[in-house]
């Protein structure tokens, strides 16, 4: 795949001066990419190895902020140092910043050189393991929906993100002359990425003005986490170096579309068998699949606050808008939380509607795993499916309406706790309260009166 490198092709590509900076970023709790720029001669020197960043970068809220309360880090421990572990393997060149590779990096305690349990691709690395244990592999795909904007990041910031304008008038839903007039960017975002080692297989309009779809090809479940927080950093530079702002906001505006991050699921045997297709089962779906969308209606409340992780996240949760209400499964059918698709193929899987774009993949996808993991240990049936309109089903479950809801059954959580660990459910239990008391704080009556709600 283009933009692929292992150490050697960096190696002789620094020595020829085609490559001078290698960014090593770590994953924070948001999903963000953090870490240095490497003078490219000292990270093939040495810096490959390892190399070190606060420890408070796993422990912020969305604004970088210090927060008080975490067991893992504070002021009274002084803010030690993390480290940084390359993980070679995802090493790879950047096109759209000159003379620039990538790394990723896992983070390790400075003294016992262990995982942090609570970083995200040790959190996603557990659950891939318990898997493997069991015989199995997850392949995921996640699709991602942002908002174009006219305006530049900084021209966004001075209007205080108040009035913008998207980039084009009316709904582009699949709408070729729209999206081309928009080709100037979404076709840089394309190859870019491409050139990335990240092998992309569309872009299209989405359902409303100025929105727009990226799509990659499926990958095992760490690949796919990796490449998705790739996707939104490579998204945000080329649209940043074209003048243009992007949002990847749940819900940026009342009046707009939200944004979503589906994310289709499938295990398969180690030796590459598809395990949730059954032939002679209804829809093709084999009894595991059956316990895995189990385990998954089982635990979705639980799981909704990794896969819907703010305040804001909830506010995309309205009927008619082709944001879930429900969670049901149903065959072929947007209205559900979870979908069911490609029914009677070797490509049949269950596509999981709750998440947003604000969500970090690598705990998403955890959840996911852990959540369907549980269904199938536990044999669990699986529920008829619902037909129909699922805006408009009563007596079926609902997606929790608040944080507020979700944090409570994320920290009551038996299955999740098991998964990940008291260390873990407590630390982002804990950042998502924080968030709560944060808006509850700032938020005046006179806001709440008009419409915003606590919540």
């Amino acid at each position: 795949m283009a933009g692929k490198l292992t150490l050697e092709e960096l190696r002789a590509a620094v020595a020829s001066g085609e490559i001078d900076t290698v960014l090593a970023a770590q994953i924070d709790m948001q999903g963000r990419l953090m870490g240095k720029r490497f003078h490219a001669e000292f990270f093939c020197e040495s810096a490959y190895k390892e190399t070190h960043s606060c420890n408070y970068l796993q422990a912020t809220d969305m604004e970088m902020n210090t927060v008080e309360g975490f067991k893992a880090t504070s002021w009274q421990a002084g803010y030690g140092d993390y480290t940084m572990k390359p993980d070679l393997s995802t090493l790879r060149r950047i096109p759209w910043l000159e003379g620039t590779a990538l790394v990723l990096c896992d983070m390790l305690d400075h003294h016992t050189h262990e995982e942090v349990p609570h970083s995200p691709r040790a959190i996603l690395k557990k659950q891939v393991a318990r898997l493997e244990a069991m015989g199995m592999k997850a392949f995921m795909a996640t699709e991602l929906e942002f908002f174009l904007f006219k305006q530049s990041y900084e021209e966004a910031h001075a209007q205080g993100y108040r009035n913008l304008d998207v980039i084009s008038p009316y709904n582009e839903d699949y709408h070729i002359f729209q999206t081309t007039k928009e080709e100037g960017v979404m076709r840089a975002i394309r190859n870019g990425l491409n050139g990335a080692d990240i092998p992309v297989e569309n872009s299209k309009g989405e359902a409303d003005a100025g929105q727009e779809e990226i799509n990659v090809r499926y990958a095992e479940a760490l690949t796919m986490a990796d490449r998705h927080v790739l996707i939104k950093n490579g998204c945000k530079e080329i649209a940043w170096a074209k003048g243009h702002a992007i949002s990847f906001l749940a819900k940026w505006h009342y009046d707009y579309a939200g944004n979503s991050s589906h994310v289709h699921q499938s295990l398969w045997s180690l030796d590459g068998t598809p395990l949730f297709f059954d032939p002679d089962a209804k829809y093709g779906m084999s009894e595991l699949m059956q316990n895995y969308v189990a385990g998954l209606l089982a635990h979705a409340d639980e799981i909704t606050g990794f896969l819907a992780p703010y305040i804001n996240s909830y506010k995309r949760f309205v009927a008619g808008t082709f944001a879930p209400t429900k969670s049901v499964w149903s065959m072929d059918n947007r209205t559900a939380g979870f979908r069911v698709c490609g029914d009677g193929t070797k490509a049949v899987r269950v596509e999981c509607r709750i998440g947003g774009a604000d969500l970090n993949p690598y705990l998403a996808m955890a959840a996911l795993l852990a959540a369907g993991i549980d269904g199938i240990e536990k044999k669990m049936a699986l529920e008829p499916e619902f037909k129909g309109d699922a805006y408009g089903g009563t007596d079926v479950r609902e997606i929790p309406a608040t944080l507020r809801e979700a944090t409570t059954a994320l920290d009551g959580s038996t299955m999740l706790r098991s998964a990940f660990g008291d260390e873990v459910i407590d630390h982002y239990v804990h950042a998502a309260r924080w968030e709560q008391i944060e808006y509850d704080r700032r938020v005046t009556d006179w806001e709440v009166n008009r419409g915003f709600e606590r919540a």
